[in-house]
């Protein structure tokens, strides 16, 4: 219904990254060079998963899903805004912008939870290790799976429409790279306090339901740890946890600041840089610090490629 109150004339602009900087040809040049690294290794990391036995476990099925959804999270924002810029045009359709604001909804969604599933197992291989096979066996590790991506399409598919069902009687100059909907909301003439309460409270429970897992995990994780008679295992523990609670707090702390704080805290400078972050760096960092440092992941890599060349 939205869609059909809608015509073309109502397409949206992006002003985008590029008109904040001086030189956006260079800014340019390093969006494509990340996006291409991005796909590049999650698209591998995928692969080495589904082709290295060794890697079929639930540790690196969760790992799949985080570069699916990575993977699938910057090719929803960076084509369209580098082809904006290549073509010097700033438009996006009512559908096109509702189309990024759903997917990037769910797959945020998704990855919160994904974040939280990812801590529980480590949990249970790191406290529970004898009951590992039992507590992560395959079924409990797809319905964990199943229900993410559950939770965010519940996310995606609550919030877009409504967001977009709003008039738009101002400028349709979005004062961002893609159709976030705080950005979105900024163009509506209407009230909106009670839709930005409402979506509080969705971003509260979000975020808190996971948050409480993952701290959970970790503060029994680190008694665990700090238990353990040997050097390596403890060293071994800490690097895999570690990594994990890096990417939690840099990617729950954009989440954090781009829907939880006032509005008094937010400019559209502030509000893309932290956007950039969470949606092109991070799909290109979690590779690297979740596989790519991983003894097992460079292994597989290796074998993989001996017997490419030795086809040769």
């Amino acid at each position: 219904m939205w869609l059909a109150n809608r015509t073309l004339g109502d397409d949206f602009f992006l002003l985008g990254i590029f008109s904040q900087i001086s030189h956006p040809g260079l800014l340019c040049l390093l969006i494509f060079s990340i996006f291409l690294m991005a796909v590049s290794w999650n698209i591998i990391l995928v692969l080495l998963i589904h082709i290295d036995s060794s890697l079929h476990t639930p540790m690196y099925f969760f790992i799949n899903q985080l570069s699916l959804i990575d993977l699938t999270y910057i090719s929803v924002t960076v084509p369209k805004m580098l082809v904006n810029q290549l073509a010097k045009e700033k438009t996006i359709s009512v559908l096109g912008c509702a189309t990024q604001m759903y997917f990037y909804l769910q797959l945020g969604g998704a990855e919160y939870c994904l974040l939280a599933a990812m801590a529980y197992d480590r949990y249970v291989a790191i406290c529970q290790p004898l009951r590992y096979s039992v507590l992560m066996n395959h079924r409990i590790c797809l319905f964990l799976a199943s229900g993410c991506w559950f939770v965010g399409s519940v996310d995606g598919f609550m919030l877009t429409p409504i967001t977009m069902t709003f008039p738009f009687c101002r400028s349709h100059e979005i004062q961002h790279y893609f159709c976030e909907v705080p950005a979105v909301l900024k163009l509506s003439c209407s009230d909106t306090s009670l839709y930005k309460i409402f979506m509080y409270l969705c971003c509260v429970i979000m975020l808190l339901i996971p948050v409480t897992v993952i701290s959970v995990s970790y503060y029994f994780i680190i008694l665990t740890i700090h238990k353990m008679n040997s050097a390596e295992g403890r060293k071994k523990a800490f690097t895999t946890c570690s990594s994990h609670i890096t990417v939690v707090t840099l990617f729950y702390g954009a989440a954090i600041y781009s829907y939880m704080l006032p509005s008094s805290y937010h400019t559209p400078e502030k509000d893309m840089m932290v956007s950039f972050f969470y949606t092109i760096l991070t799909p290109v960092l979690n590779p690297i610090i979740y596989s790519f440092r991983n003894k097992d992941v460079t292994g597989a890599l290796k074998k993989v490629l001996r017997l490419q060349k030795a086809s040769y």
